[in-house]
């Protein structure tokens, strides 16, 4: 076993990928505890952050052990850029969050709004006036994994519609079905006031 360890094999190809797959893991978890963060979540970021550090160490330590193996260097930047890529891929798979979804049509919104209603969803609706003429504002706030379902309908509905999604980290008062919610919003009254 010793002298697998020692040898040209295991130094040259078993120490990058070993390297590699622990940048993998660390930056993976990295961007996810970087989304968690950004989205309040005050639990499960630090736990991912002590593993993502820990690994991260190994890793280093490995690269610091071998510097003469130039092939470390290339290990641990592949890692790096492939934690981050799947780190992305694994928090869009998640759908964690709240998002506010604004869309605006040119189209009768009629079918459009109880259809959202449909959904469970609070909406909000404007008359406006657009660049182009008389139009439909329609806000409304949802869980960021019932975006593909919603924006499917749009598009069928309006293949026109002008609609923009924007992450949210808070969100009070309002119509929110209890079922879609992993708080219960505080209602507000001049009393209750802080």
């Amino acid at each position: 076993m010793t002298e697998f360890l020692n040898s040209e094999i295991f130094q040259l190809v078993v120490i990058p990928i070993l390297i590699s797959f622990a940048r993998i893991i660390d930056v993976t978890l990295g961007t996810i505890r970087t989304i968690l963060v950004t989205k309040g979540n005050r639990f499960l970021a630090p736990i991912l952050g002590f593993f993502e550090v820990l690994i991260w160490l190994i890793a280093i330590g490995q690269v610091m052990q071998n510097l003469t193996n130039f092939v470390n260097y290339f290990a641990y930047a592949f890692g790096f850029a492939m934690g981050n890529y799947i780190g992305v891929l694994i928090e869009s798979k998640l759908a964690m969050g709240m998002v506010a979804l604004r869309i605006v049509t040119k189209v009768e919104a009629f079918k459009l709004i109880e259809f959202l209603k449909g959904e469970n969803l609070g909406v909000t609706v404007f008359d406006g006036q657009g660049a182009t003429g008389h139009v439909h504002m329609i806000f409304t706030v949802l869980k960021r994994s019932s975006m593909p379902r919603i924006i499917n309908y749009i598009r069928e509905y309006n293949p026109n519609a002008f609609y923009s999604v924007e992450d949210i980290k808070f969100v009070s008062g309002g119509v929110f079905p209890e079922k879609i919610l992993w708080w219960k919003p505080k209602s507000f009254s001049p009393t209750n006031r802080k």
